[in-house]
């Protein structure tokens, strides 16, 4: 049985990016969702094994030890978040393809591990004014938490260039319509 592709989306907290992995999750494409460990609490309706695994920092830094993670970084300071080499192989080994929604720097590394089998796509806000209005509208976040997300963004802009596709999100439908074909052309490759 021939291994699925990795198709990775990442881009700065507010992006969009989680809202068009679910939208491609729900296309007739053969893949399953990669789910990220993390050491932060569960927000409302998270779910542990689905969302997340949520993990202590103790156990996330015992399996970090044991090389058990394809990337990981401390994303705020004690808030750690990774991939399982175990889970993306589970995925693989069964033919589907895995779709990740991970932070820049993970993303980076994973399109870096894997090469020409991954298809590295950056979620574009089309600017930080309006990265910080959606953040806002999301309610989740402390206006304190807001203003990190909002200066780490800044940085994580930079990151672009190493992507292989960067994808604007100013109009959802239309970000959701170019997600689903430029995902297609890579998996018909």
């Amino acid at each position: 049985m021939k291994k699925g592709k990795l198709i990775i989306f990442s881009a700065p907290s507010g992006s969009g990016k989680t809202t068009i992995v679910k939208h491609l999750l729900t296309c007739p494409f053969d893949f399953e969702f990669s789910i990220s460990a993390t050491t932060r609490k569960p927000r409302n309706g998270e779910t542990d094994g689905k969302d997340y695994y949520f993990l202590s920092v103790d156990e996330f830094k015992s399996r970090l030890e044991a090389d058990e993670f394809l990337e990981w970084e401390e994303v705020y300071a004690g808030s750690y978040y990774g991939t399982l080499k175990s889970e993306v192989e589970r995925i693989r080994e069964k033919g589907q393809h895995v779709l990740f929604d991970v932070d820049v720097v993970g993303g980076t590394n994973i399109k870096k591990f894997y090469g020409d089998e991954a298809l590295a796509v950056f979620v574009k806000p089309p600017g930080i004014e309006e990265l910080e209005k959606r953040l806002i509208a999301r309610s989740t976040d402390s206006p304190e938490v807001i203003a990190q997300r909002v200066a780490k963004a800044k940085h994580e802009l930079t990151y672009a260039k190493y992507f292989d596709y960067i994808l604007v999100n100013d109009d959802l439908q239309t970000a959701l319509k170019e997600a689903e074909e430029t995902v297609k052309a890579f998996l018909e490759k």
